[in-house]
């Protein structure tokens, strides 16, 4: 069973009312003008789309001076189920104060300025007037633009602001980042992919998620046949580049639903394209695809580390605060390849802590290693000098922080890992401290850096495990041990350790279990054909302590294509655990099954609930019974 929402504590069960009681209570705070937030009498505020994650509600906000938008003048409000605020997260560390906002220098002129910091120029998206206020530099008027060509490093798309007044360059942003049908792939093998029909052609499109497709870079049209059967296996070709791609894609969109209660890759159900095809011994995303190049043997590198990293950018990019900086970008969209790696577990790709090791891009193995970056030349420990180092290199100690925090140093199977400070840790395992790491991007602001990611998943482990300071140490601990220095701003945390569990007893009936740990329930529930989903409940009381590490779920459900259903477990406070995933390729009849998992962190007593999904159209079934043993 695979948490995927758990809470901080007990919320509506509606996501909407839970969504506008945070932004009633953030827009409450914020008209009050606290002290944080670095306000003057001239700016307003502009709310975003609250982000929920684990029963914290995240509430960003854009600045806007006199009328026009502040680049760098971000924050985020978390708040809990009840709305209240658990932190906060500001870009400024001081007041814009008073600036002249009537320009003396014209667009055009700043659009020539800007373009001079590009080789080429193929084309500009815009030039607007904005208020620059990046953290630690005087805020200034500012044309921005951002205009596509190229750069010494390769393909760019590059945002640039010019002084309105002076002409000078302030700041340029790149965008580009670089490195159920059936299909195989040169990299995963033989898979299943979910891909959309029309009439009697099938296209590497996925059929739910908003552009997720898998395209010819050469003429950005997305592949498709008549039989849906894909790829050959040989990874020079670029319809089998596109299997691994999609396939690729189409895990980490579970692996964020279901670890993470994200809804796509850019967090509103939709992604990128993906392209096969660039010339290049590279990869990169820039805000509108994903390009995707090859090693030197010329196959396409579209593994799970490689391609999950490429649209961790996105995912960075559609949080708030948009994409990671100063040194901090590439580590951030590694710890999502090794996720994705994670949860896809291909024989053909193990889990691994290693970037690049399938691929082998310019034949000298993997491209980074985040448990000993030194191993391939990259800095184990940070240290002043990190944030200024060429990017890729600079992943190195955050992508160490991540492994300790994941791992540990024993390794837990994977291997041993050193400290700079000769210490000893015990990892969380891999999908706590993804969890930790997304709701510390979900406090982003645009002013990040290793010293604000060290503050802002502090706060992520303290405020998704309230009143227990067991991962918030674990954080603290591997941030120490990369040598990131403590901060003003980070929290602290104090309070007690798991609760200690028991066995549970091995019985399906609640009479006569001590405490009352265990239920079920035999009452049929028709499942819709491709309909909404619907639930069976089991209320337990008098469990007098707390669900097992080891706790059971015995499930019937009678259905004539199991490949159609997704099954899950809901906890009392809403959490959700995956217990089945739908699967295109799965025809057999029925699902009967016992599943096990670590349920340790719920409260036992209250109504837990089976919930059943058909996705696909064409078959039916129900719920016949299902016991719970916690």
């Amino acid at each position: 069973m695979v948490a995927v929402a758990g809470q901080a504590s007990a919320q509506p069960t509606d996501p909407a009312a839970v969504a506008r009681l945070a932004a009633d209570k953030a827009d409450a705070l914020v008209a009050s003008r606290p002290a944080v937030l670095q306000a003057t009498a001239n700016e307003t505020f502009r709310k975003g789309a609250v982000i929920s994650s684990s029963g914290l509600n995240y509430v960003p906000y854009n600045r806007i001076y006199k009328g026009l938008p502040v680049q760098g003048g971000d924050f985020v409000i978390a708040t809990d189920s009840a709305g209240n605020t658990v932190a906060t997260s500001v870009a400024q560390s001081r007041p814009i104060g008073d600036i002249a906002t009537t320009p003396k220098l014209t667009d055009a002129a700043a659009l020539k300025i800007a373009k001079g910091e590009l080789k080429t120029v193929s084309g500009v998206e815009a030039t607007n007037l904005i208020v620059s206020a990046v953290d630690g530099q005087p805020a200034a008027l500012a044309w921005q633009s951002t205009i596509r060509g190229t750069s010494a490093e390769g393909p760019s798309r590059l945002t640039v602001d010019v002084d309105a007044l002076t002409g000078k360059v302030l700041r340029t942003y790149e965008h580009v980042t670089d490195v159920a049908g059936t299909g195989t792939g040169w990299i995963n093998g033989s898979v299943s992919l979910n891909t959309t029909q029309s009439g009697s052609t099938y296209s590497l499109k996925d059929p739910t998620i908003t552009s997720l497709s898998c395209q010819d870079a050469a003429t950005n049209t997305t592949f498709s046949g008549p039989d849906n059967v894909w790829g050959n296996g040989s990874g020079t070709s670029k319809e089998t580049g596109c299997v691994d791609g999609l396939y690729v894609a189409q895990k980490q969109t579970a692996m964020l639903s279901s670890w993470l209660g994200r809804n796509g890759a850019n967090g509103s159900g939709g992604a990128w394209p993906i392209r096969v095809g660039l010339n290049q011994q590279n990869a990169y995303y820039d805000g509108s695809q994903v390009q995707i190049g090859k090693n030197t043997a010329g196959q396409w590198i579209s593994s799970a580390d490689v391609l999950g990293h490429e649209l961790g950018h996105g995912i960075d990019d559609t949080t708030p605060g948009g994409i990671s900086g100063n040194g901090t970008q590439e580590f951030v969209a590694d710890t999502f390849g090794a996720a994705t790696e994670a949860f896809a577990n291909n024989p053909n790709d193990p889990p691994d802590y290693l970037v690049g090791e399938e691929i082998n891009l310019v034949g000298s193995g993997p491209i980074r290693n985040m448990y000993n970056p030194s191993a391939v030349g990259d800095a184990n420990c940070y240290s002043s000098s990190t944030p200024g180092s060429e990017v890729h290199a600079a992943a190195g100690p955050g992508n160490h922080w991540f492994y300790l925090l994941a791992q540990g140093t024993g390794g837990n199977g994977q291997p041993a890992s050193s400290t700079c400070n000769n210490t000893t840790i015990t990892g969380v395992g891999i999908q706590t401290a993804m969890k930790i790491m997304y709701n510390a991007m979900l406090l982003k602001t645009s002013s990040s850096s290793y010293l604000k990611y060290r503050t802002w998943t502090l706060t992520a482990a303290k405020n998704l495990t309230p009143g227990n300071c067991t991962n918030f140490n674990t954080v603290k601990a591997a941030w120490n041990a990369v040598s990131v220095p403590a901060q003003s701003a980070d929290p602290t945390c104090s309070g007690g350790t798991t609760p200690p569990t028991t066995s549970p007893t091995p019985t399906t009936s609640p009479t006569g279990t001590p405490g009352g740990c265990t239920g079920s329930n035999a009452t049929r529930v028709t499942i819709p054909d491709a309909g909404a989903a619907v639930t069976s409940s089991i209320t337990i009381s008098g469990c007098n302590r707390a669900p097992s590490t080891n706790s059971s779920v015995s499930v019937n459900i009678i259905h004539t294509y199991r490949g159609d259903v997704r099954v899950d477990l809901v906890a009392p406070d809403g959490t959700v655990y995956n217990i089945k995933s739908s699967s295109a390729s799965d025809s057999a009849d029925n699902i009967i099954l016992t599943d096990s998992g670590d349920l340790s962190s719920e409260t036992a007593n209250g109504t837990w609930k089976l919930r059943a999904q058909d996705v696909y159209s064409g078959d039916t079934g129900y719920i016949s019974s299902w016991s719970l043993t916690l």
